[in-house]
């Protein structure tokens, strides 16, 4: 049954992002949901951004169909239903524009509701901390997970691979160390419509995640890696988005350090200035993949062995920071950023 659903839920994802590409295409140039090129754009042509609606939409389809299957539909629904809203208030927000004070209210919210069905059955952080302080803490991280996996959706590829990452992730520390087996399942969902969207959306990318996509897909994988984290894997939680957690938290303290408007676009992240340093979107994104396999090794070290938890956190640190110096300090470019990372 959970091969079924893997296979169908990449399927799904393929034939519904051909359609948003194919059939969906004049509509968004109309509405103009576009990314259109500018000084802080990574590409040069304007590329469609709704194409997250068939990734989110296919996993809340699959995610409630192993729900039924598991007899515990509603349970499902709690986590899906805030994550259409966010999606649909974030389509908006890809075609108008929405305050800042209206997008982190709704996040707060979701958010609010997903620790209701989490807290209480366990400790998110090893019981360092007071249980009330803890969830919020949890609940902090988690607002600010669905932010960075946002403004770390900056160039091709970017984000399906690490969607990819996060869910198979989740799925080997489930199967080698041990967790609740349903975490694995609907982990491995999102991550295989992730990698059929890919099929489109690597570089030179045809169709965008937009905010539809990435938004959702952060309040997603953040439940998925507090639940990893309650089920006593707290160390590979951390891992996993290892590379996303400190490119973007690095970037955003540095542009506050500016004095700089942290919720405008930008093109300052480390994955960023190498994309422009190599003149490629894939060349980064391949690297940022070969650190993530990387971490999911680490990760699934920590769980098993907890006397290398510590050592595992601080190399895969350390490797982090190394690739953030490479791509901070390689030599700057001799020709231009081609036309979507091509």
């Amino acid at each position: 049954m959970a091969w079924t659903l893997l296979f169908v839920a990449a399927v799904a994802s393929y034939g519904a992002t051909r359609v948003a590409l194919h059939y969906l295409i004049e509509v968004l140039r109309r509405r103009a949901i576009l990314d259109r090129p500018n000084e802080r754009s990574s590409h040069r042509v304007a590329t469609p951004r709704g194409g997250g609606i068939a990734v989110i939409g296919v996993t809340a389809i699959v995610w409630l169909a192993a729900g039924t299957s598991a007899g515990a539909p509603w349970t499902v629904l709690a986590v899906v239903g805030p994550a259409l809203a966010l999606a649909c208030l974030s389509w908006f927000d890809d075609r108008r524009g929405l305050p800042i004070w209206l997008r982190l209210a709704a996040q707060f919210v979701a958010v609010g509701g997903g620790l209701l069905l989490l807290a209480g059955e366990g400790s998110f952080m090893g019981g360092w901390l007071p249980p009330m302080v803890e969830i919020v803490a949890a609940g902090l991280l988690w607002v600010w997970f669905i932010n960075l996996f946002n403004f770390m959706d900056g160039i091709d590829g970017i984000a399906g691979v690490e969607s990819v990452v996060l869910g198979g992730g989740i799925l080997v520390v489930v199967l080698v160390a041990g967790a609740d087996p349903r975490l694995g399942l609907v982990a491995a969902i999102p991550a295989a419509a992730a990698l059929a969207f890919l099929a489109r959306n690597w570089p030179p990318a045809q169709i965008f995640l937009g905010d539809v996509g990435s938004v959702p897909l952060g309040y997603l994988f953040g439940f998925l890696l507090l639940w990893l984290a309650r089920e006593g894997h707290a160390a590979a939680a951390l891992l996993l988005p290892l590379y996303y957690l400190v490119d973007a938290t690095v970037t955003l303290l540095a542009r506050l350090g500016r004095g700089e408007r942290v919720w405008q676009a930008h093109r300052q992240h480390f994955y960023q200035q190498a994309a422009r340093r190599f003149a490629s979107h894939a060349r980064p994104v391949v690297w940022i993949a070969a650190l993530n396999a990387v971490l999911i090794l680490l990760a699934v070290a920590s769980a098993l062995h907890p006397v290398a938890l510590w050592p595992c956190v601080a190399l895969g640190a350390g490797l982090v920071g190394a690739l953030l110096w490479y791509f901070a300090e390689m030599p700057q470019p001799t020709r231009k950023t081609p036309v979507n990372g091509d």
